[in-house]
């Protein structure tokens, strides 16, 4: 009999987070994504408009569609170009998820790898702020 590999406590709650994650991450950019197009959820940059502007520089785009940078998209998530980031930051999230909630089962079986994830979701809440001039998304 061959010896197999047995998953810990941490590792299956952490892949379970991740498989539902981003299975209810897809669904929402489906149904996000469908709001956007079949125009049931009115744009901010109205999808005529987007043939003249995808040529142009970002700057360009940005300004022509009054688009803010860094974190500004959150206050435009009742309109359907925006709407669609719901699903994409909660899969863009889903490790800091899965971090948090295995983060008690870590410092039960390993310190040293429990402080690891604790520095791990500091590091992606700081990349993802914006503070240290990542753009903060």
């Amino acid at each position: 009999m061959k010896n197999r590999a047995v998953a810990s406590e941490a590792q299956v709650a952490y892949s379970n987070i991740l498989f539902y994650g981003c299975w209810l991450g897809l669904a929402i950019m489906t149904i996000t994504y469908s709001l956007y197009v079949f125009g049931i959820v009115e744009a901010h940059v109205p999808l005529a408009k987007l043939p003249e502007i995808w040529g142009k520089p970002v700057t360009h785009y940005l300004q022509v569609g009054q688009v803010p940078v860094g974190w500004g998209w959150v206050a435009l998530l009742n309109t359907g170009d925006f709407i669609n980031f719901i699903g994409m930051v909660l899969l863009a999230g889903l490790s800091i998820v899965c971090y948090l909630r295995i983060i008690p089962m870590l410092f039960r079986e390993n310190k040293a790898t429990a402080v690891i994830a604790v520095l791990e979701i500091i590091v992606l809440l700081v990349a993802a702020s914006g503070i240290v001039g990542s753009g903060g998304h």
